[in-house]
């Protein structure tokens, strides 16, 4: 039977990489809402990610968005991370909102654009030289509205061709990571919808190419466990972003549609050493948070994946393999569900204590007087993020 602490030294090792545009302003196609606090430059929603980090224990990462975090100087912005208890993580291309990507970027037809779009995301390798991140992670919008609009062949070809010269640039200890999207913001089709795209894509270019999974990225009903379970199995599982949906992209706090299917997931990253101090997989929230404040909105996501994270551990295994060598269907189920609905909240409150760390992070934020200083304190400028 495994116990909390038999699972304490695996969560001491887990760590959920912050999008920094997670703490800017965003909102639907409809409005952008502003927020009281709300960061006006890459230092402050670096500031930011930081508070979570020191109330969870969870976040020493933050990822940077091209061009939204571009600054004149990245060494200096990597001390003033480093300042503040964090590093600067992977670093993330944006094709998606210049006037030259309306028809796609590195699958354009018109080699031109392709070669724009090449370029950004060389620039991106050299910001990540002198951040010390590790990985760019590439998300195209690339696609098309009609049939015929476009040769889907030839934009496949394209967009081989250009990841293939982006991967020749990766340092010795740089990675590429491919993320796919089923749809949106194209309609008909999109050049990289699936995590088949994605690993065929990926295993083409070498060992330092690997698939990005976002939890939000699959149509309804998808089992996305299998998914994981399956890029896990062929060693390509290298960027994981989670998040929640009820609908299509929704990008909202991770768990809060259906928690039972991010168990099942981490079940999954569990049984394929996901989370083992050697594993690729880099863990990191990617969401908006559109009408709720910001750094409470990543620390409960943070919480959450941290709570079913410890669930997922308790699964008696033994007893599991057994009633599945038996085909014991109700009985191998029943050992899942069990897991699943163990209260570890106050086992995990607790460890944080321990720790130095605040038994209740989302309570001691509210407490801490945080959101009235930040609010009294920016105010004036904006901040580029995904609905700028």
């Amino acid at each position: 039977m495994t116990t909390f602490a038999d699972i304490v030294p695996t969560l001491e090792r887990q760590a959920i990489e912050l999008p920094s545009w997670a703490f800017g302003n965003s909102g639907t196609r409809f409005k952008v809402f502003g927020t009281p606090g709300t960061p006006r430059s890459a230092e402050e929603k670096i500031a930011d990610a930081a508070k979570v980090n020191e109330l969870t224990g969870l976040a020493p990462a933050v990822a940077l968005h091209i061009p939204w975090d571009l600054v004149d100087d990245f060494s200096a912005l990597k001390s003033h991370a480093e300042g503040l208890g964090v590093r600067l993580g992977t670093v993330n291309s944006n094709t998606f909102q210049d006037d030259a990507y309306k028809f796609g970027s590195l699958a354009h037809s018109d080699a031109a654009v392709r070669r724009k779009a090449i370029d950004h995301h060389l620039r991106c390798l050299e910001i990540m030289t002198e951040t010390g991140s590790r990985d760019l992670k590439i998300w195209l919008a690339d696609g098309t509205n009609y049939p015929g609009q476009d040769s889907l062949r030839q934009r496949q070809d394209h967009l081989a061709d250009s990841l293939a010269e982006i991967y020749a640039g990766l340092g010795d200890d740089q990675r590429l990571v491919l993320e796919y999207k089923f749809f949106e913001p194209a309609f008909y089709h999109t050049d990289v919808p699936d995590w088949g795209t994605s690993f065929a894509q990926v295993s083409a270019l070498g060992p330092k190419a690997y698939t990005c999974l976002d939890t939000g990225h699959h149509a309804p009903g998808t089992n996305i466990e299998f998914i994981v379970m399956q890029l896990l199995r062929l060693g390509k599982l290298g960027s994981f972003d989670f998040n929640s949906r009820f609908y299509a992209d929704d990008d909202l706090i991770v768990g809060a549609a259906d928690p039972f299917q991010l168990f099942r997931i981490l079940f999954e990253v569990v049984n394929g050493g996901g989370l083992e101090a050697s594993s690729p997989v880099q863990f990191m929230l990617d969401q908006c948070h559109n009408v709720e404040d910001k750094i409470p909105g990543q620390i409960r996501s943070v919480l959450n994946v941290q709570e079913m994270t410890a669930r997922a551990l308790l699964v008696d295994r033994a007893a599991l393999a057994a009633a599945q060598a038996e085909h014991d269907v109700l009985g191998a189920n029943g050992i899942l569900m069990d897991a699943f609905y163990t209260d570890v909240r106050p086992a995990l409150a607790s460890w944080r204590e321990s720790r130095g760390l605040p038994a209740d992070p989302m309570e001691a934020y509210a407490r801490s007087g945080h959101a009235e200083r930040i609010a009294a304190e920016r105010v004036g400028g904006t901040q580029l993020s995904w609905s700028a």
